[in-house]
């Protein structure tokens, strides 16, 4: 029996690639509504520094950077640093892929 590893490797890709897309194409204001599942608020009812993270990011896939920094400040430093550590780890999986 052959074994090909390159195809979990191209499963993940396409994964992650719908993922993306799907994210994409959600409105911007998809995840605005609803109660924070967020342990540290519900237990002491204060905002943690990753409160609106998900929101803000969210924004920022959409380009609406003033709603973004109003939801979290932080996700101007944090989305870059996940489209790097996230875009490394999509173009070594690909190298795999063509390697092979």
């Amino acid at each position: 029996m052959i074994k090909k590893p390159y195809v979990f490797s191209t499963i993940k890709l396409a994964g992650f690639s719908i993922l993306i897309i799907t994210l994409m194409l959600l409105p911007a204001d998809f995840f605005d509504t609803g109660t924070p599942i967020c342990l540290f608020t519900r237990l002491s009812g204060y905002s943690c520094y990753g409160c609106g993270m998900t929101r803000a990011i969210m924004h920022l896939l959409h380009f609406n950077f003033s709603t973004a920094w109003n939801f979290n400040k932080l996700s101007f430093i944090v989305f870059p640093l996940l489209v790097y550590v996230f875009g490394s780890w999509f173009f070594k999986e690909l190298k795999l892929i063509r390697s092979n």
